[in-house]
């Protein structure tokens, strides 16, 4: 029998010891709902849970950046769809400037509501931004969105916006399409116009000289806008000819330029009538929104039509791309859904489990403290023989 070492107390407290820490993690098992709290709970669980964590996190950012997406999409898609309103209305106008029925102020009247729809595809152009970035512009070819968690091209999706590009159809209805040749006429003084103006055009070797009217008398005129007017209301001209003011840096009107409407040249060097110098021959220039004439509006027709085409082939584009966004930010979801639950079942607590094992070590912990405090008592015998 020794006093000094009591083996029976050692073994207990021993198993004691280890009966605590096993309940003390599962105490924090339970507490944290946590499996793995620390690396020592599970090196290579730890490892693959942490993995997992990354991609789960990285396709929670993706599935935003993807509706992000969408919204610059719908955004886009917005402005287009008035800009395809504003081209209808002015096919509508072309239409209604095709019928030789109209007055010259009726061409007028319908030229200066054209121009201002025109004005306001350019404001859509500069105002339709997603976050400061412009949609509609043309500054921004593409847009590219990442639709994933790693930093591979199967992650990144590219919205074209090229074709998407509202100042592109400004330019186009502005000075865009059906070119046709072109002289320009200076005037000096307005106030010296009077009387008729001969123009001549040449197509296809046939030269045909076109006559107007007497335009009026001496000092009848007071701008070139008014001349460039009055060119427009005569038959002859206007049958053959269209016209467009040449302005200086101020705005000042310092000269007409006329624009055969049948692709013929317009004969420049002689002397149109009075007050007019003779002509220079100007580059072929595109003809682009001209009401001032049937034949003109038609080719207007023309022109506004190869727009809408354009528009919408862009609509449908920024459609298809919308689709497929939806479809991905679906396919991010469940594949997070997929690896949160897989890292659910590394990392968290299996409650029922750990709740038998904690039972298991509560008991064992009674049992182990009452066995620790028997042991001590069990060499008290040695009292006797001292005795």
């Amino acid at each position: 029998m020794q006093i000094n070492t009591n083996m029976a107390a050692n073994n207990a407290y021993r198993s004691l010891s280890n009966t605590q820490t096993d309940l003390s993690k599962s105490l924090e098992k339970l507490s944290s709902c946590l499996r793995i709290n620390r690396a020592g709970d599970d090196a290579a669980g730890l490892a693959i849970s942490e993995g997992l964590k990354s991609q789960i996190g990285g396709l929670t950012v993706a599935a935003r950046n993807a509706q992000d997406g969408i919204g610059a999409v719908q955004t886009a898609e917005g402005g287009l769809n008035q800009t395809h309103s504003i081209l209808q209305r002015l096919r509508d106008l072309g239409v209604q400037a095709a019928n030789d029925t109209n007055s010259v102020k009726s061409r007028e009247a319908i030229g200066t509501e054209a121009a201002s729809l025109v004005e306001e595809l350019g404001r859509i152009a500069d105002s339709t931004d997603f976050n400061g970035v412009k949609l509609l512009n043309g500054s921004v070819p593409s847009i590219s969105l990442q639709v994933g968690a790693s930093s591979d091209t199967s992650s990144q999706i590219d919205v074209k916006l090229g074709a998407a590009s509202v100042s592109d159809v400004k330019a186009a209805l502005v000075s865009g399409g059906n070119a046709v040749p072109s002289a320009t006429f200076a005037i000096a003084s307005p106030a010296a116009l009077t009387g008729a103006y001969t123009f001549t055009t040449t197509k296809a070797g046939v030269e045909t000289a076109i006559t107007t009217g007497n335009l009026g008398a001496a000092a009848s005129f007071t701008s070139v806008e008014q001349f460039a007017s009055a060119l427009r209301a005569d038959d002859n001209f206007s049958s053959k000819f269209s016209v467009s003011v040449e302005k200086d840096a101020n705005g000042a009107g310092t000269g007409i330029i006329v624009k055969s409407l049948d692709g013929g040249t317009v004969t420049p060097g002689v002397a149109a009538g009075t007050g007019v110098a003779a002509g220079v021959a100007g580059a072929t220039v595109p003809l682009g929104l001209d009401f001032t004439s049937a034949t003109a509006a038609r080719a207007s027709i023309d022109l506004i039509d190869a727009q809408i085409t354009q528009v919408s082939t862009a609509r449908a584009d920024l459609g298809a791309t919308q689709n497929r966004l939806e479809s991905a930010v679906q396919t991010i979801n469940v594949a997070k859904e997929n690896l949160t639950a897989s890292n659910s079942r590394i990392r968290d607590t299996d409650m029922a489990e750990e709740m038998v094992k904690f039972t298991r070590n509560n008991i064992l912990s009674q049992a182990g403290t009452a066995m620790l405090a028997q042991a001590n008592q069990s060499n008290q015998g040695v009292l006797q023989l001292l005795r």
